[in-house]
């Protein structure tokens, strides 16, 4: 009975891969140009042809938990700034406004980084195998190819 070992790649540290997706590249390998989009990822990595959705049909959820508490963040730290500023009489109509605005184009802002993001936390989780990348490049699912679980 023979096992079967996955070979990881040469691992990217946490700070590099959060690095990359940060700066909306790929983060296994930091290639450019992995948006159709602005808010569309291309189906593989341009550079190092992986599936930047790794196999799963609702692979970002994830990515809509980031984007949900990036938004949040932006709302708690807009009202905090408001009102620590204009204390004692802050004017809560202007607040309600602005910081509506604010969480509405941070909705929009933050999606592509969130996207970018989850993958690189996915990547530092559960490491990219050489088997996976292969899969990845050979087309993914197509026909009866499962995602190798190794």
């Amino acid at each position: 009975m023979s096992t079967v070992h996955a070979i990881e790649l040469p691992r990217a540290t946490v700070s590099q891969l959060m690095t990359r997706a940060m700066r909306l590249r790929c983060p296994h390998c930091g290639g450019p140009r992995i948006f159709a989009s602005f808010f569309q990822l291309k189906a593989n990595c341009p550079s190092c042809g992986l599936r930047l959705e790794r196999g799963e049909s609702d692979y970002f959820v994830g990515a809509y938990l980031f984007n949900l508490i990036a938004v949040e963040l932006i709302l708690f730290v807009c009202v905090c700034g408001f009102v620590f500023f204009t204390w004692p009489d802050p004017p809560w109509d202007a607040i309600t406004y602005v910081t509506g605005f604010f969480m509405l184009a941070g909705c929009l802002g933050c999606y592509p980084f969130a996207k970018t993001t989850w993958l690189a936390v996915d990547l530092a989780i559960r490491p990219l195998t050489r088997e996976e990348l292969q899969w990845h490049r050979e087309g993914g699912d197509v026909g009866d190819r499962e995602l190798p679980h190794l």
